[in-house]
């Protein structure tokens, strides 16, 4: 790979999808010790919602590494009412947390859910709730008990409700057609957002949820586009002579660091989403790009090939000399920042490829996460528990995610397509 990742990636070849697809969650690896789980069956008068409900709650649950979801032949009760809870008999099968739901009908159009969660090492009930919501939005609830669930029993605030954006590109007899498309986490739901004849790369959330930034060569040359998921509205914010490249937004949302190089040689910008204004950022002879920003605004991280092979490094938002935070192997490049700012995604090339490396920033320290040979565009989930990432599997490209801590591995692929240049998106407010 003979690049710095994602500018010159501007001439790499994109791969592809379509308005159905969904993608496929394959798990890779996962914790030798999951919590053990159980489901029991969803109870209630509406059998096709609760059979949607269960099975989302199931499959999130599953994905996410950290349970293991016992098989209900096992279970010592069928069917739990509340403060009916055996506990001896749960924990004699080695369950040690237990969740029950409800799908009822209530007005027309409109489920009621309930759901319980009890500690069965504690013996007691942790967690309950209830919601009536309209059919329709069945799965974003079940994503929802997901979410807390998990935050429940891992102490981490879950992401199963988020988005994932990314970049295809479908081949046939007219010619190739890109396409920037949006999913929910799981692969439901995909939307496309823009569709073009040219390429497109580089999506890029805005704090909002509501917002992309993203690459288009639909004029023949590099521009950057803004677009509201919600609205459609479509906005060109960066049209410099040269490249026009790598948006990242800043965690307000009121800027957008790019890359420009219409002052000679590529260097980071800050644009000023309201008034258009820019600001030069770094200035370098050789290629700084890739920016991407602390979670508390005051820092920008980037790659840049200034000491002679790209490395990541750091500067404040204000200017000022970079400092260079990696040193491990020759190739570090496309930083994404975790959402508490303690870590580093990267690109790291080492003997055999390029994979998904660590760097723990307050202890300099550093490992590998994946052992692919052409894994590239790493971007942490929100709650910086995985890692989403492009690479090679089977001479095709696929979305993969890994842990922060490399234990589980999740193989994320859109029925017989590609896809690339994945993009975690925030919570939703």
């Amino acid at each position: 790979m003979k690049r710095i990742h994602n500018l010159i990636a501007l001439v790499v070849v994109l791969f592809s999808s379509n308005t159905y697809a969904l993608l496929e969650i394959e798990i890779t690896q996962g914790v030798e010790s999951a919590m053990p789980v159980a489901i029991t069956p969803v109870a209630g008068d509406i059998p096709i919602e609760a059979t949607l409900l269960e099975s989302v709650v199931f499959s999130d649950l599953h994905r996410s590494g950290y349970f293991s979801i016992i098989d209900k032949k096992k279970y010592p009760q069928q069917s739990v009412k509340l403060d009916d809870v055996d506990y001896p008999k749960w924990r004699n099968v080695g369950i040690e947390a237990l969740l029950t739901m409800t799908a009822t009908a209530a007005s027309e159009g409109k489920v009621r859910v309930q759901f319980e969660l009890y500690d069965l090492v504690r013996k007691n009930r942790i967690l309950g709730h209830s919601v009536t919501t309209n059919k329709n939005q069945l799965r974003k609830v079940a994503h929802k008990i997901s979410d807390l669930v998990f935050e429940k029993l891992t102490g981490i605030k879950g992401a199963f409700s988020t988005r994932v954006a990314y970049i295809s590109e479908a081949s046939s007899s007219k010619g190739k057609k890109y396409q920037l498309q949006i999913a929910d986490a799981d692969g439901y739901n995909p939307r496309t957002v823009f569709s073009s004849s040219k390429q497109l790369l580089s999506p890029a959330w805005a704090p909002d949820g509501r917002r992309l930034a993203y690459v288009s060569f639909e004029n023949d040359r590099t521009e950057i586009f803004m677009q509201d998921i919600t609205t459609g509205k479509r906005t060109k914010i960066s049209s410099e002579p040269g490249i026009n490249s790598a948006p990242a937004w800043s965690p307000d949302g009121t800027s957008i660091a790019l890359t420009l190089s219409s002052g000679g040689d590529p260097d980071i910008y800050i644009l000023d989403v309201e008034s258009k204004k820019l600001r030069k950022l770094t200035n370098d002879y050789g290629i700084d790009t890739e920016a991407a920003w602390s979670p508390d605004g005051r820092f920008i991280y980037f790659t840049s090939n200034r000491s002679g092979a790209p490395q990541i490094y750091q500067v404040s938002f204000g200017g000022g000399s970079p400092k260079r935070m990696t040193f491990e192997g020759s190739y570090n490049a496309a930083p994404s920042v975790s959402a508490d700012g303690k870590f580093l995604a990267m690109v790291h090339r080492d003997d055999s490829g390029y994979k998904i490396g660590l760097l723990d920033i307050e202890r300099n320290s550093f490992r590998l996460l994946t052992d692919g040979t052409l894994d590239e565009a790493p971007s942490f989930a929100p709650n910086g528990s995985m890692i989403i990432y492009s690479t090679r599997h089977n001479n095709s490209t696929v979305l993969s995610a890994v842990s922060s801590d490399g234990r589980v591995r999740q193989r994320l692929r859109l029925q017989k397509e590609k896809v690339r240049e994945p993009s975690w998106s925030p919570f939703r407010r």
